[in-house]
């Protein structure tokens, strides 16, 4: 943070003082996230991205083929600018990258300033100010633009002593950045919305995670099978959620996504070949726990963690989880356990057939994201 404090005053100086001709300097945004909405505010030089023209590993504009159309921008008045940037804002405003959680934020343009000619051998500062709507789920929000744009300055307004400041390239986007309500937000509110973020991921959005339980559930209808592997699944995908968000363990999803839907694929196929609970069957179901959890820290992640809330949310977001993955089995058991698992048909009519449709979604699924299809 120290280091980025002192990158940002370097930068904030240089602004101040003659630059180069045609030099690509980074663009300035001040970020405040507040109740319902995320207002910034970004000091910049507008006739790059008017022209059309890509900042990414760029030094000197000169050095673009569209240096002259740069140029005869940097020598119309503000108004004309302005109606240009206007033209082209439909198209520029999808190189923000503004998202709460895994939402997308669109931005909206609230006003345009930019400065009467001066000397157009040097970069003209103009300010341009956004603004985007928030969900009201809580989540924090990142900030970034498309590399095309050229490095950008990130500092947060309002974020207190844990402000945010970087200087973000390439594309990249900030970490997450809580809301100024909820700066001062205490320990329950922070994990109550954790819990619910962690809930979501299982009821409704989370069908692969949901498909893996019910193959749990049709392995057995008695009280003790269902435990040890309930058990066995919540203590390694608890460690790996742990692990992986610490930044102890990192898989790409490229590999994590099919071997956690290949995973439904085996849970089903060895309830239709039948079997006693065992520590063979216990050892499978945890080694796919650990799969899930590195499932489950990704969209962590994407949801966002507040600094300083670390254990919180952490624990917050992984009872979540238990309350789905409860859920899951308990409306399974409600709907068909209860009323048939007693039948001597139960296995053959139901669980059987379940177990199958369970195998062949989680095999089309493991295709899907081999092949990328």
């Amino acid at each position: 943070m120290t280091r980025n404090l002192l990158l940002i005053c370097a930068l904030s100086m240089g602004l101040l003082h003659p630059a180069q001709a045609h030099e690509v300097r980074p663009a300035v945004a001040d970020v405040e996230v507040g109740a319902d909405r995320v207002n910034i505010v970004i000091r910049l030089t507008l006739e790059p991205l008017v022209a059309g023209m890509s900042l990414a590993g760029l030094e000197d504009t000169n050095d673009s083929p569209l240096s002259g159309y740069h140029d005869r921008l940097r020598e119309m008045p503000p108004e004309a600018l302005d109606a240009a940037f206007r033209e082209a804002w439909p198209a520029l405003s999808e190189s923000f990258l503004l998202s709460a959680g895994e939402t997308p934020l669109t931005p909206g343009l609230i006003s345009v300033r930019i400065p009467e000619i001066g000397d157009t051998a040097l970069p003209r500062d103009s300010t341009l100010e956004i603004e985007a709507a928030l969900p009201d789920d809580g989540t924090p929000v990142t900030v970034g633009w498309a590399a095309g744009n050229g490095p950008l300055v990130i500092r947060q307004v309002g974020g207190g002593e844990t402000a945010y400041s970087a200087i973000l390239q390439g594309g990249d986007v900030s970490a997450p950045l809580p809301r100024e309500d909820l700066v001062n937000e205490g320990v329950w509110p922070v994990f109550s919305r954790y819990v619910v973020s962690g809930f979501e991921h299982i009821v409704p959005k989370g069908l692969d995670h949901i498909l893996f339980v019910l193959g749990l559930f049709f392995f057995s209808l008695h009280l003790r099978p269902l435990l040890f592997q309930v058990s066995a699944f919540t203590l390694a995908h608890t460690t790996t959620l742990a692990l992986a968000s610490l930044g102890i363990v990192s898989v790409p999803a490229s590999v994590v996504e099919p071997l956690i839907a290949a995973s439904i694929v085996y849970i089903a196929l060895e309830n239709i070949v039948g079997g006693r609970i065992g520590w063979a069957r216990i050892a499978v179901v945890f080694g796919f726990g650990l799969l899930h959890g590195l499932g489950f820290a990704s969209v962590l992640g994407d949801v966002g963690m507040e600094a300083g809330r670390f254990v919180t949310g952490l624990i917050g977001f992984n009872v979540g989880v238990e309350f789905g993955q409860l859920a899951v089995i308990l409306v399974a058991f409600l709907l068909v356990g209860l009323p048939f698992g007693q039948q001597s048909w139960y296995r053959g009519v139901i669980a059987i057939p379940a177990s199958a449709a369970i195998a062949l979604v989680g095999a089309w699924w493991t295709l899907q994201r081999v092949l990328g299809l």
